[in-house]
């Protein structure tokens, strides 16, 4: 099969390569791989700035994939040969990833990909998802009529946590540039512009001084700092950027519970994966109920210019990016 080899971290450049599609042995799937979702995850890898996710050279990266099961493994269910599916299985520490033709998964990382997305957008899903759900549903237990505050509203996880909190009937509102009110608003979302209104004053505006709920930091830093004392009392606080050291008193006078969300944790250690396809398979559901859809950058990258794909998500990217695998796409 055709695929991208990285030899070395040292300038993270993919050599083109023909090499052998495993087998899947008890438990795995292997596909054919349509398209492969690019996320800021993906360029670290590459270039050797995520260390508790880099796999053991040369490998094959990619972490998000969706594609069409052409063999199945001893011991597993649920699958046939034929299904479209998706998934977040691979690219890191041991696991082959998607920017290859074929790749062999652990089907319990694995579901059926939405009947009514396509292949592009299918694997423009998985880890923003994945990141979603486990903040605002597993940690936070957003409810109906909750007030969330959605840190960073128009990225990549963002604006999958906004559909996803007015899917389950929260109150939504999301931080955001002045220039993409208008997508946050599209997507169900009041529209905050940061750079206008401190969080003092947004917390006072659309709380009446109390805090929000449930407040998803998808940025980190002084945004994380912010949104310690813009929770309510008894509230939740989840962040998937929490990589710096934070004072928590703010947070601690407001009782507030404070989650972390590592996603590519059940890939690393084995642990939960099964949970991640349940996941998928939930989010296939309102994906298909017209209720979670990416937005996918309308360029189309192949494996000929997947570096650009990559730069692509470091600057200019509208939201996800995406690489076609697939010649026929």
């Amino acid at each position: 099969m055709r695929a991208l080899i990285l030899d070395t971290y040292q300038n993270g450049r993919f050599r083109e390569a023909d090499i052998e599609s495993r087998s899947p042995g008890r438990g795995e799937l292997r596909i054919r791989v349509h398209a492969s979702g690019v996320n800021p995850v993906d360029g670290l890898i590459r270039t050797g700035l995520a260390p508790y996710a880099m796999p053991k050279l040369p490998a094959v990266l990619g972490t998000d994939a969706a594609g069409i099961v052409t063999d199945v493994g001893p011991g597993v269910e649920g699958f046939a040969v034929g299904d479209e599916v998706y998934g977040l299985a691979g690219g890191v520490r041991g696991l082959p990833g998607s920017l290859a033709e074929f790749m062999t998964v652990d089907a319990a990382l694995m579901a059926k990909k939405p009947v009514n997305l396509t292949m592009r957008e299918a694997a423009a899903l998985p880890l923003v998802a994945l990141t979603a759900w486990e903040g605002l549903v597993d940690r936070a237990h957003v409810q109906p009529g909750h007030k969330v505050l959605v840190q960073g509203g128009s990225g990549g996880v963002g604006h999958v946590v906004v559909q996803l909190a007015k899917a389950f009937g929260a109150d939504v509102y999301a931080t955001t540039q002045a220039h993409k009110q208008d997508l946050v608003r599209g997507l169900g979302a009041t529209p905050i512009d940061y750079t206008r209104m401190s969080a003092v004053q947004y917390v006072e505006k659309y709380t009446g001084g109390k805090g929000f709920d449930v407040i998803y930091d998808t940025v980190g830093g002084s945004t994380l700092e912010a949104s310690l004392g813009a929770v309510r009392h008894y509230g939740h606080i989840t962040s998937c950027a929490a990589f710096e050291s934070h004072n928590l008193l703010n947070s601690s006078l407001r009782c507030a519970v404070i989650s972390a969300v590592y996603v590519l944790y059940p890939m690393l250690s084995g642990e939960r994966r099964a949970h991640h396809g349940a996941i998928l398979r939930e989010i296939a559901k309102l994906a298909d109920a017209g209720k979670i859809r990416p937005i996918v950058d309308p360029r189309r990258f192949t494996l000929d210019t997947a570096i650009a794909a990559h730069d692509a998500v470091r600057g200019s990217a509208n939201v996800k990016i995406v690489i076609d695998v697939a010649a026929e796409l």
